[in-house]
């Protein structure tokens, strides 16, 4: 992308972090801190300089492992949620579950559909 966008690994790890705010404010839980420090954004190279690219490689490989445990976890805690708990404010909030799980789904439907644009951007 263009100077001061998100590259698509970007994304990816802009996407682990909310996924596991989410799963926090849900459960109301401290729980671990993100692995990355920081909030929100967590700056990622966009491309190789040759040299490091094994071990671009293995961090890239890492963000995603943390995006598909985020996910999992997330879809746990709202597998094992009472249907009643849905619409009651979660502890600590003034958000229902039903909100932040509605608002999270929105919040990967958007960044997948700009990690697609950037494919497509990309793909020559």
């Amino acid at each position: 992308p263009g100077r001061g966008r998100h590259n698509i690994w970007e994304l990816a790890v802009h996407a682990a972090y909310w996924k596991y705010i989410v799963t926090r404010r849900i459960t109301g839980a401290s729980g671990p801190a993100f692995p990355h420090a920081g909030r929100n954004w967590f700056e990622r190279p966009a491309k190789s300089d040759g040299s490091a690219a094994a071990q671009l490689e293995r961090a890239w490989r890492s963000d995603l492992e943390l995006l598909a445990e985020t996910h999992a976890e997330l879809r746990a805690v709202v597998s094992r949620l009472a249907a009643l708990a849905l619409d009651r404010p979660a502890r600590g909030h003034q958000q229902t579950p039903s909100f932040m799980i509605e608002g999270i789904a929105m919040h990967d439907v958007y960044h997948a559909g700009q990690i697609q644009l950037l494919r497509k951007l990309t793909a020559h």
